[in-house]
């Protein structure tokens, strides 16, 4: 694995001696983001951790540039990997510029005193993660969103070569998960480092990650890329979730759809549809939908909360067989909601269930509590 800077070779995971995982081989290039998913225990922070040493390997080794970390001295490791652990610090009367100081520490001397450049890498990395305005403050007493980002500051200032990190947007708001991920990126792409995390929210795994592997059932279930892993069948069986529950178009997972006969028809497309498919999910209202294409932004969502989905072939003018389906759910409805206004020439049909409705009365609008 001449390519790769950090690569295991038949590791074996677990405490005490007793085995956990076994035969986990992982393989990371620098200009990379390794990512692992899966149930909560699966195992993920214990590989995590047993490849940075916080966990004895029961057997096998860690490769660090061509290097067994068996056989290398912390301040050798730490000058070329950074961590960042799922976790809460207890430090006492330190403030965050402090904190981040201390990723500094492999390249000063025993005193641990930072020179002037050192200081100026300190400021530079927190810029990065925007935290500079909170350098003064006590550690202890930022929130936790803002503790996250101060100790990636800190993994930043070692200037590492590669970043481990266990679950790095726990605490974190939305706007901060996105700010977070996509410095991460930048650092990939701009200081071709490396970087190995574990993840639980699989929408930003799947936009994030360069490689994805699959911890569950104490084993490496799979490996691949996102556009292998994202897969309705391989998320379902990972996490044991009902079939349709995933969207792997989305990235997104979807609460089960409302059981019985469908009360509702709703002609939708081009992701119209979407937000009255997940208000009638909400309140346990059964409906049907169509007609739609099977490359319609709106078929996804409507596949997995839908009673029925009437469709069409891809960039296929709607059939009169598809039409007169589509009628025939309509009619058994009896109400239908219109969530488009125009019309192309391969939806002329979705036109002329629209004004079927119409002339039939059928034509509702979706209400809070209710039908209007």
């Amino acid at each position: 694995m001449e390519k790769s800077f950090i690569y295991t070779e038949n590791m074996t995971v677990g405490y005490d001696g007793k085995a956990l995982i076994r035969d986990i081989r992982l393989s990371l290039e620098k200009g990379q983001i390794l990512t692992l998913i899966g149930p909560n225990g699966a195992g993920k922070s214990t590989i995590l951790k047993s490849i940075i040493r916080q966990l004895k390997l029961v057997d096998g080794a860690v490769f660090l540039d061509q290097k067994s970390m068996e056989k290398m001295t912390d301040k050798e490791i730490s000058r070329k990997l950074a961590v960042v652990m799922t976790g809460r610090m207890q430090p006492e009367l330190m403030t965050c510029e402090d904190i981040v100081g201390t990723g500094r520490y492999p390249y000063t001397g025993v005193l641990g005193i930072l020179s002037a450049e050192d200081h100026e890498k300190v400021r530079a990395a927190m810029e990065l993660v925007h935290a500079w305005d909170l350098k003064d403050r006590d550690f202890s007493a930022v929130s936790d969103g803002q503790r996250q980002r101060i100790l990636l500051a800190r993994a930043i200032c070692q200037g590492p070569e590669v970043i481990v990190l266990d679950e790095p947007t726990s605490f974190l708001d939305i706007r901060h998960k996105l700010e977070l991920l996509s410095i991460l990126k930048e650092m990939v792409r701009e200081k071709h480092m490396a970087v190995l995390m574990s993840l639980h929210e699989l929408d930003l795994a799947q936009k994030v990650s360069d490689y994805i592997v699959c911890v569950g059932e104490n084993k490496i279930w799979k490996c691949g890329t996102p556009e292998e892993i994202f897969t309705e069948t391989c998320m379902e069986e990972l996490f044991g979730i009902p079939g349709g529950s995933y969207c792997a178009e989305y990235g997104s997972v979807e609460l089960p759809a409302a059981a019985g006969t469908p009360e509702v028809f709703v002609i939708g497309g081009n992701g119209s549809g979407i937000p009255v498919y997940r208000q009638l999910q909400r309140q346990g209202i059964p409906f049907a939908a169509g007609v739609l294409h099977e490359n319609d932004l709106d078929y996804p969502v409507a596949k997995a909360l839908a009673v029925q989905v009437v469709s069409e072939q891809p960039y296929e003018v709607i059939r009169e067989e598809t039409y007169e389906e589509a009628l025939r759910v309509m009619k058994v409805c009896g109400k239908v909601i219109l969530c488009v206004q125009e019309f192309g020439s391969g939806n002329r049909k979705n036109k002329e269930l629209a004004q079927w409705a119409e002339q039939n009365r059928m034509l509702v609008s979706p209400a809070v509590n209710g039908w209007e």
